[in-house]
């Protein structure tokens, strides 16, 4: 139901565009939001945009770098990365969530336990 996409190996410096397709229940959501894990590390929270409004909200090292988006039409979610560095390296995942309303989005948009539905997850390796 979530089919994440567009990783892959690139050079430190250079840019990737993520793309989420989400089908069935998984695009009946809230919001759609972008997760990051590196080797031997916990997952982290990248970015994450509402599906309606488009209320966006990045992680501190995306912020200026990385910009989410979303196409309501096509149910497709994007993460666009410029400016990457090897710390950026990792498996991302792309996850919709059923917040209740905005004020609970925006209380818990990082909350990895708050996204209901996950896709497989995508590899970006960056090379210094």
């Amino acid at each position: 139901q979530l089919q994440a996409s567009g990783g892959g190996f690139v050079q430190a410096g250079g840019s990737l565009r993520l793309s989420c397709a989400a089908s069935g229940r998984a695009a009946v959501t809230y919001a759609v939001g972008w997760f990051r894990q590196a080797p031997g590390k916990e997952r982290e929270f990248v970015a994450a945009i509402t599906w309606r409004s488009g209320s966006r909200a990045y992680e501190e090292y995306a912020k200026g770098r990385f910009t989410i988006s979303r196409d309501n039409t096509k149910s497709m979610g994007y993460l666009e990365m410029n400016s990457l560095k090897p710390e950026d390296t990792g498996v991302y995942y792309c996850a919709t969530g059923l917040f209740n309303n905005d004020f609970d989005y925006r209380r818990d948009y990082s909350n990895a336990g708050r996204y209901d539905y996950w896709g497989q997850g995508t590899q970006v390796t960056v090379s210094s």
